[in-house]
Formats: structure tokens, sequence, C-alpha cells
């Protein structure tokens, strides 16, 4: 430890066995950083994060069966004041997943493709409270910010939320009152303006953009 930089007290949160050893021994020669728990679940981590109070807890997203990342990280936030801050580290970058584990306030986001020494300084950057994100997801990030929302009309709204409960056309027609012929009309327009081409493709784009609940 130096005078300069204070240890940063990590949790580290994987369901891979294996890939959580390998976490452990290269953070074993990080300078001021002292790993005081792992944990192999969402559930795990969420009660070492209660117990071991760490600065910064190293989360996965995807923990197998059960509770994943973004929901222990959602749950870790809001469970303490002041709660640990939770860095993402993660082989997905989607848009979809991104948006959810920053909403449930992840402070950095970083793909396991990093450099060790990235890591770190990610560590100490979120123990400070500041965001780091790798450059592939803060590209993502920034795209999507430049990339004006899709403007849907409230009869496309209706029928998209029609859509997201698994109806099909007839049943989307009964419901809303209107022809079969009237609802395909409107998916064609609602799939050009989300730029996909299946009923599953729409749901997703729809929720990932917040158009849908």
């Amino acid at each position: 430890m130096t005078a300069s930089t204070p240890t940063v007290r990590l949790l580290v949160c994987d369901d891979h066995i294996v890939v959580r050893a390998g976490l452990l021994a290269l953070l074993g020669s990080a300078p001021d950083i002292e790993v005081v728990g792992e944990a192999g679940t969402g559930e795990e981590a969420i009660a070492l994060a209660a117990k071991l109070a760490p600065d910064v807890v190293l989360m996965d997203l995807q923990l197998g069966e059960g509770m994943d990342g973004v929901e222990a990280t959602r749950r870790i936030t809001a469970s303490a004041d002041p709660a640990p801050h939770i860095l993402v580290l993660t082989t997905y970058d989607t848009d979809a997943d991104i948006t959810r584990a920053i909403e449930a306030g992840a402070t950095g986001y970083l793909l396991k493709a990093e450099r060790p020494e990235e890591l770190f300084a990610a560590i100490h950057a979120a123990a400070q409270g500041r965001t780091t994100l790798s450059p592939p997801v803060a590209s993502r990030v920034m795209a999507r910010m430049r990339k004006p929302l899709p403007t849907l009309t409230d009869r496309e709204l209706d029928i998209l939320a029609q859509l997201s409960q698994g109806l099909g056309n007839r049943d989307i027609a009964r419901a809303l009152f209107i022809s079969e012929a009237t609802v395909k009309t409107h998916l064609g327009r609602i799939y050009d303006k989300l730029g996909v081409d299946t009923r599953a493709g729409a749901v997703a784009v729809a929720k990932e953009q917040r158009l849908l609940p």
C-alpha cells in the first residue's frame, strides 16, 4: 500500500470457479487492492456485501441459475448507505446489458478482455465513484446517445404492448377492435421504425429504447 493510494476492499462475484480463481490470483498481485470475499451467486454477493462492507464489488452479469448480476447490483446499491460501488466485469456488451447494468446502479462496465492494469485502474476509479467504461462499451453508449429514439404513434404503441404479451395478429385485432389487415400494416411500420424484421426483435428493441415498461 502506498501513502497516496488507499487500499480498496474488493468483493468478487463470478459463478465460474476457474474464472474466479484466475481473478483472485490476478488481483492478489495488484497494488492497493485487497480481496475480502468471493461469491458464486447473486444471493451470495448480496449477503457478503452486507457482511463485509467492501468498497467495490466486481460483478459478473450472467450468474447461472437464480439471480443475475443486474438484479444483485440493484439490491446491493439499494441496501446500504453508503453502498459499495459496483464494477461490472463481463463478456457481454449488448445495448440491453449495458443499459440494464447502468440503470441498476453500476459505477463502471468493463469487459473481461481488458488488460490487467486497466482492470486495476477501473477498480480504483470505482472506489472513488468515478465511471470507467471499456472502449467498446463507451462507443456503444455514445452511439446510443447520438441516435434519436424512434417515434411511434399511440396506435403503434398499443400494438407493441399487445405484441409484448405474446399475442398473435388475430388476438391483437380483437383486443384493439381493428382488422387483422390494419394490425399487419401497423406492424410493418413498427418494424421499419425500429430497424427489425421479427416480432421478438421489435419487442427487444422497444424494451431497450424504453418504449415498453
